[in-house]
């Protein structure tokens, strides 16, 4: 007979976690304000010294909105929009320079641009601000910077490429990261190498001019993605995500982005390698966007309204352009994101509703800006008005106004013959259950018209790649009828949601759907078949791991281990584990993780989501702490144990079993329960937990003593506590964390609930 702990929550969690609804600082209706407060005057010419190494002074201090913080690295950055005799160049700020630990609500770096080359001084967020409906994007807005209580401007506070941004949005942190940008500054680096994805070579030193490696390691990936796209374009889904950089090209030419990949000098993105082995691409520096930048495509004179959505599609220098181009399937999707782009954006109008509330709000910040490089009266007709000649920093072509360019633009893409072809359409689509069951088979399926193909792109794990497979119209898919334009595919339902968008496809264009997919899908949620409370219990514990029991790394990290007490293989896809009783859901298994009839599963506890195998993103406490298994927001086991001494675990005796006790590790084995001190579990029940106004206590020991505490350790109740049911009435407890401690004789049971 299955035995399970007496100690068990009955209820299933429903967490309310505390979250921090602090300000969002790259919330684009608010206005940042930023102080640098240096002890010495000539900071300026400190801050020019440094700039050609890229080294930092320090600040004494940096305010951020009333925050402040200590022993901060400044320095200037950026290539043409610095200049030593400006008055305002583009700042970078690292909180925790000297002090590892600060941080503004999670941001380290701060990267503030001076609003070089534009008049409007709204390119840059406006920019993000249209592309982030696409693809990942940095953050962007204003601030309003002072240096030694001087007023010195309005900036742009772009977020920063940096681990963090990588592992929010393509889950994957300290890996291989470049900034496609040269050695040499703007243009050709030194020994004329761009970062234009020219194969040059397996010599991966033939590249490092071109390009900057944020990262210890990954030329030989870059070596790797410029051989398959310039040699062997068939397998460049293995190496490039395709539709992001689909996307990127998409976004450069629309808004006439030429300081990019697109333009003449191919540079001003980055690449960062994902959690499914490939590179991602990442739009930076937007600032002379909507045609303000002087360089060109690269290929020749044009006009900035009228640019060809094929430019570059011949072009040796532009290869990534070049091989999407000539490849039929993919130029289709290209003009489908274009046309997107296009009609929700700028023939809409919503970019000049969004351009006007930026000037808005910046208005009178702006007009106090002693130093920006244009006019008052060039930022109000920034939308309307060209800035030709002398105008601004360095003089050179002219900048034109925002909606005088794209209104022409729009115009321009009306009449344009490959923007008109006409694509089909995909009429009604849908699956063959709401609610698809974990294990089981699903069909998509989709009504579409004016079609030679339709293609289906799906994952089961939002971390994962889309995998696009070819849909049928032949009655043997779930589909209806042969040639009825119902097509459906099939495939297994093998992770914890799907996500889903279809492509129509015929020899002139394309259609997505979602419009905006891959950046945007359709979702189902499934369903998990759950195994009976008590087939799945925490085993045994570590918390002190010193020289023995070493992870595939070589690292004594803690760890938790599950024992299967049934006869039948499970998998854990939808379970979770967590230390904090306040946030259940804080590691989940990943799809796929199966733990054996009868068997063990161990999971190290490292916080290093990032190495292969199963690692948490908690550590464990050797003073003590609480872990829970849940499928879902419901609690499957949980063990509280105290301190640890350095290589003894906390462990069930015998497995699975109701009793515990301290004893020399046995990871992934019958636990050594022949040593160390039984810590019996007493036969009480606490429930419900969450709790609300009343929380119940059934009781089956003689001789029990209750006890709870608020989490500052003051004594709300304490008494005997009866056999039978106890109830407690919590009318007037706050919400919050709660520790109930129950004493019998020489045994104690400590259990968290949450109000």
């Amino acid at each position: 007979m299955m035995r399970k702990p007496l100690i068990t929550l009955l209820f299933g969690f429903i967490l309310f976690p505390f979250c921090s609804f602090s300000q969002n600082f790259y919330n684009r209706d608010t206005i940042q304000v930023i102080e640098i407060f240096f002890s010495f005057a000539n900071w300026d010419a400190q801050l020019d010294a440094n700039e050609a190494a890229e080294t930092y002074i320090y600040a004494d201090s940096v305010r951020i909105n009333g925050q402040s913080f200590d022993s901060c690295g400044v320095r200037y950055k950026g290539n043409s929009s610095y200049n030593p005799t400006n008055q305002k160049n583009p700042l970078h700020i690292e909180l925790n320079t000297i002090k590892g630990n600060q941080d503004y609500n999670g941001i380290k770096d701060i990267k503030l641009s001076n609003c070089y080359k534009d008049p409007s001084m709204i390119r840059e967020i406006l920019s993000y601000q249209i592309l982030e409906n696409y693809m990942d994007c940095p953050g962007s807005n204003f601030a309003r910077v002072y240096i030694n209580g001087q007023y010195r401007g309005v900036y742009t506070n772009n977020q920063s490429i940096n681990d963090d941004f990588n592992l929010a949005h393509y889950y994957q942190a300290d890996d291989t990261y470049f900034k496609c940008n040269p050695q040499g500054g703007a243009g050709p680096g030194g020994g004329g190498v761009s970062p234009d994805l020219k194969y040059l070579g397996a010599d991966s030193s033939l590249y490092a001019n071109g390009y900057e490696l944020q990262t210890n390691f990954g030329w030989n990936r870059l070596v790797a993605l410029c051989n398959t796209l310039n040699n062997d374009f068939q397998n460049i889904e293995n190496t490039l995500d395709i539709d992001r950089a689909i996307w990127m090209l998409a976004f450069n030419n629309v808004l006439v982005n030429l300081d990019s990949y697109s333009g003449a000098f191919r540079q001003n993105y980055y690449l960062s390698w994902d959690k499914n082995g490939r590179f991602v691409p990442t739009v930076w520096d937007v600032n002379m966007s909507f045609g303000g930048f002087p360089g060109g495509t690269g290929g020749g004179a044009f006009t900035p309204s009228s640019l060809d959505p094929f430019s570059n599609a011949t072009s040796a220098n532009h290869p990534l352009i070049k091989q999407i181009m000539a490849n039929p399937l993919y130029k289709r999707m290209y003009m489908a994101h274009v046309r997107t782009m296009v009609q929700e954006m700028f023939a809409s109008g919503q970019y000049e509703t969004w351009a006007n509330n930026l000037m808005t709000l910046a208005d009178s910040s702006i007009q106090a800006d002693p130093f920006k490089f244009y006019t008052y009266t060039q930022f109000l007709n920034g939308l309307t008005t060209a800035v030709t000649g002398g105008g601004g920093p360095g003089g050179g072509a002219s900048i034109p106004g925002i909606k005088a360019l794209m209104d022409a633009r729009a115009q321009f893409f009306s009449t344009n013959a490959a923007y008109l072809l006409s694509a089909p359409s995909i009429l009604n689509h849908g699956s063959s259950t709401a609610n698809p069951i974990y294990g089981s088979t699903i069909t998509i399926t989709a009504q579409v018209s004016n079609e030679t193909a339709v293609y289906l792109g799906y994952r089961t794990d939002h971390t994962l790649k889309f995998n696009r497979i070819q849909m049928y119209d032949d009655g043997a898919h779930n589909d209806g009828l042969a040639g009825d334009h119902l097509y459906g595919a099939n495939f297994p339902v093998n992770g914890l949601t799907i996500e889903y968008y279809i492509y129509a496809d015929n020899n002139n264009a394309g259609l997505f759907s979602p419009a905006r997919a891959e950046h945007e899908y359709h979702t189902l949620t499934v369903s998990f078949p759950a195994p009976n409370v008590g087939a799945i219990l925490i085993n045994e514990v570590l918390a002190s791991n010193s020289t023995t029991n070493l992870d595939p790394n070589g690292q004594a990290e803690d760890w938790v281990e599950l024992v299967n007490t049934t006869s039948t293989p499970i998998d854990l896809a939808g379970f979770y584990l967590s230390d904090d009783p306040m946030n259940l859901m804080e590691w989940p298994f990943p799809a796929g993780t199966i733990i054996p009839a009868n068997g063990y599963l161990l999971v190290w506890a490292d916080n290093d989501v990032n190495e292969s195998g199963l690692h948490s993103n908690f550590k464990l406490s050797s003073a003590g702490e609480y872990v829970s298994l849940s499928l879902g927001l419901s609690v499957y086991d949980q063990v509280t144990f105290g301190v640890q001494s350095p290589d003894i675990s906390y462990a069930r005796c015998p497995d699975a079993g109701l009793n515990f006790a301290q004893v020399t590790p046995s990871p992934l084995a019958v636990n050594t329960c022949d040593v160390g001190v039984i810590e019996q579990n007493l036969q009480v029940q606490v429930y419900p937990n969450p709790f609300q106004d009343e929380l119940f206590i059934d009781n089956q020991e003689n001789g029990a003593q209750l006890q709870i505490l608020d989490v500052n350790g003051r004594v709300l109740l304490n008494q005997d506590l009866p056999l039978g049911k106890l109830i407690v009435p919590t009318q007037a407890w706050s919400s919050g964390l709660y520790i109930v401690q129950i004493e019998h004789a020489q045994f104690k049971q400590t259990l968290k609930i949450v109000k």
